[in-house]
């Protein structure tokens, strides 16, 4: 069979891991239960239906090709031949904080010599609610790619299905000669690219600086919260304000840091952390469903700013701006020089990768898309789902965020030393929406 060769974002996600900063997304999604059994039930449920998914059955492993240079050093997707789904849905013991629980887990590097992914079921004390943490390697699946995967595992629904990728011709041992000059000319012009990227990466981070509270020396330990807000709310600070959903939530974001910042001692004043905004580059249709395909936008978030619709307006110019220079440009297009570099260099290079990320940016804030129409699993109902995205080396926080059935939810990740009042940071979240309405007038 020929292997499935990772795209090049895929290969450096797989590279830049470490065992203290794992490369997982997560996403903890809370069902109501309609029985005390109901967790069990579910762990069963997801065990019998993961054998049938394709996608759960792909493990990675290396590919060492030396007479092929577009293969050398990398790394592929390939069907697990001992597949086992007991392996990766686990069944813990009942719980009244899901939260802490899966901060726990989300410590944990997943298996490279196995599917790389894992369904944790937790059961509420309560007995009237369960939980689930989902983990899905970077290289594996983005978030949209993950959320097909655990959607697939669920209670059956209609969703989408992604248009295959056309087949690629087998590789040899040998690359085909007479592909010798255009190969040639392609990667003289991928250099081109490169160098104009990442001339545009340097100057959009020349002579900015990080700020202190949202970096930390790497331990290893995770900590997790969540805040569920009414997205009618959103949209009413949107519709007087202006901009986009997205400012509103981004604007959030820096109101409830600079709370938190405040509140605890830290102080605020001169603080505008450099906020990564991930942002999708799937073409619909025509996209590699595997296949990460990110770009970025980078903006300052101006938590110093103590007028809170100063703060939006501020964000608001920022996204426009980037918007208008597109993802090929700033700081945040760091992303795209994954695909003009050659696997070996990926290889060989990761480390370094991986601890260049707090010179770029202090925060992630990314938005996780999610389907509008209601999940459930053994006919309990998803009532909320919090996204988390991975934790850089040398940054303390990553805050990942999806609208769900009319509410907003808030993931916070954060190294848990570094981090530990990061549910004073989700209460801020809350609070700072009703600021904004109150600013507002509405």
């Amino acid at each position: 069979m020929t292997p499935d060769l990772l795209a090049p974002l895929d290969l450096a996600f797989w590279n830049i891991e470490s065992a203290q900063h794992p490369m997982h997304l997560g996403a903890l999604g809370v069902f109501a239960a309609h029985s005390p059994t109901a967790g069990a039930h579910a762990a069963d449920l997801l065990a019998a239906r993961a054998v049938a998914v394709p996608g759960l059955r792909m493990r990675i492993r290396d590919v060492w090709q030396p007479l092929d240079p577009l293969a050398f050093g990398s790394a592929a997707r390939e069907p697990a031949p001992d597949f086992e789904p007991l392996d990766h849905v686990r069944l813990h013991a009942p719980t009244a904080d899901f939260h802490t629980v899966a901060g726990r887990l989300m410590e944990r590097p997943l298996e490279r010599g196995r599917p790389p992914w894992e369904a944790h079921v937790l059961p509420g004390e309560d007995g009237v609610s369960f939980a689930v943490l989902f983990k899905f390697h970077h290289a594996l699946a983005d978030g949209l790619r993950a959320l097909m995967l655990a959607a697939a595992i669920m209670d059956p629904m209609d969703m989408p299905e992604p248009r295959p990728r056309p087949a690629e011709p087998p590789r040899g041992l040998f690359p085909d000669v007479r592909k010798l000059p255009g190969l040639l000319r392609g990667t003289l012009s991928d250099v081109g690219r490169a160098l104009d990227i990442g001339t545009s990466v340097a100057r959009a981070t020349l002579g900015v600086r990080s700020t202190p509270a949202l970096t930390s020396q790497p331990t290893g330990t995770r900590r997790t919260a969540g805040v569920a807000l009414d997205l009618d709310e959103v949209h009413r600070v949107r519709k007087t304000v202006g901009g986009t959903v997205n400012d509103v939530l981004i604007a959030v974001v820096a109101g409830a840091l600079r709370r938190w910042l405040d509140e605890r001692g830290d102080g605020s004043d001169g603080v505008t952390p450099r906020a990564l905004i991930p942002v999708s580059r799937r073409r619909p249709r025509t996209a590699h469903p595997q296949g990460n395909r990110l770009s970025g936008y980078l903006i300052h978030l101006p938590v110093d700013d103590p007028d809170p619709l100063g703060r939006l307006r501020t964000v608001r110019t920022a996204m426009d701006r980037n918007k208008d220079a597109g993802p090929h440009r700033g700081a945040g297009a760091v992303a795209l020089l994954a695909d003009h570099v050659p696997p070996l260099g990926h290889r060989l290079g990761g480390p370094v990768v991986g601890q260049a990320a707090r010179l770029l940016f202090d925060i992630l804030v990314t938005s996780v898309p999610l389907p509008s129409l209601g999940l459930k699993l053994g006919g309990c109902p998803l009532t909320e789902v919090y996204p988390f995205a991975p934790l850089a080396r040398g940054q303390a926080l990553a805050v990942a965020v999806s609208t769900y059935r009319g509410r907003v939810h808030y993931g916070l990740v954060a190294d848990a030393e570094a981090v530990p009042d990061l549910d004073l940071l989700a209460r801020a979240l809350s609070e700072e929406v009703e600021t904004l309405i109150i600013a507002c007038g509405s």
